[in-house]
């Protein structure tokens, strides 16, 4: 957008437009009547930096404005003011004090626009970072539902899909954990023995002594093992034999749903999985990977 002069007249309309890069918003003092006749009047008689598209209007009395501006096309470092849009008026901005997030990244304005109620017809106005200002008009997020089993709290898929989100050119995404916690899963049952991945796992301190599928160790016991498929096909070549098992597949335990899902699975190696409204990814998946899986999950999301 900074390159290119914005175009107006169709983005009032708009759900998820974030102005990026965020400098092109200006935060200006004003002292006349909001309404839009006399905003845009006051807006086509100035002129503006050349980088400016988005206009703050804020009086001292609180109430603010936003308006989207289209550029003359003069070279210099100001230009005259084409067209003016009024996004929303007073009554359909809500100013946001938020030191923590980046007014550079459209899922973090949305999450502080979700936090602070704001609805689907207004506008967010974020104070962020730095101090620095951007808006989100008309939020309307990608909910996406993370399964994941823990421990490790807060586990690992969901805290990679937030570092995507933290730097991804991604629509605005809401991210929600679904913890599957394994410890309550382990304690429906008393076995003699308990018979897991991994020590990475935090599965070490159960009510039965534990084992650990890739030590395979030497001395078949009484066990249950909690894993999935994976380790079941593991456990059959190191024994020989079926154990009683719980299942720990994030994707076995989800139920049928409608909605976003991002989850992860050991039958997978190398690719993610697409199935339907589901994106599953290896489980020792790269950020790559993940980025990808939501890229596919929010095709067709409207933003701007």
């Amino acid at each position: 957008m900074a390159a290119e002069t914005l175009k107006v007249g169709k983005l009032k309309k708009q759900s998820n437009f974030v102005p990026l890069p965020y400098r092109s918003v200006s935060f200006q003092p004003y002292e006349g009547r909001m309404t839009e006749t006399v905003m845009m009047q006051y807006l086509l008689s100035r002129e503006v930096y050349r980088r400016s598209d988005i206009m703050i209007l804020h009086r001292k009395d609180g109430a603010m404005a936003v308006a989207a501006i289209e550029r003359g096309a003069e070279a210099g470092l100001f230009s005259h003011v084409d067209q003016v849009e009024i996004l929303a008026g007073p009554e359909q901005c809500v100013f946001i004090k938020s030191p923590e997030t980046d007014p550079a990244n459209r899922s973090s304005l949305a999450k502080a626009a979700i936090e602070f109620g704001v609805t689907k017809e207004q506008t967010a106005i974020v104070l962020g970072a730095f101090d620095h200002i951007n808006i989100i008009h008309h939020p309307d997020p990608l909910s996406i539902n993370v399964i994941e089993v823990t421990p490790p709290d807060p586990p690992k898929l969901f805290h990679m899909a937030q570092q995507v989100l933290g730097y991804a050119d991604l629509p605005p995404i809401i991210l929600n954990l679904i913890a599957l916690d394994i410890r309550k899963l382990a304690n429906s049952v008393k076995p003699e023995a308990y018979l897991v991945p991994c020590r990475s796992g935090g599965l070490d301190n159960l009510e039965a002594p534990v084992y650990f599928l890739d030590e395979r160790p030497e001395q078949r016991q009484n066990w249950t093992l909690i894993g999935c498929q994976r380790s079941l096909q593991f456990h059959q070549h190191y024994y020989n034999d079926e154990p009683p098992r719980l299942e720990m597949c994030p994707r076995q335990l989800c139920s049928v749903t409608k909605e976003k899902l991002l989850l992860k699975c050991c039958l997978l190696e190398f690719d993610i999985e697409l199935d339907g409204d589901q994106a599953i990814v290896p489980w020792g998946a790269d950020l790559n990977m993940v980025e990808q899986a939501l890229s596919e999950l929010s095709k067709g999301v409207n933003y701007v």
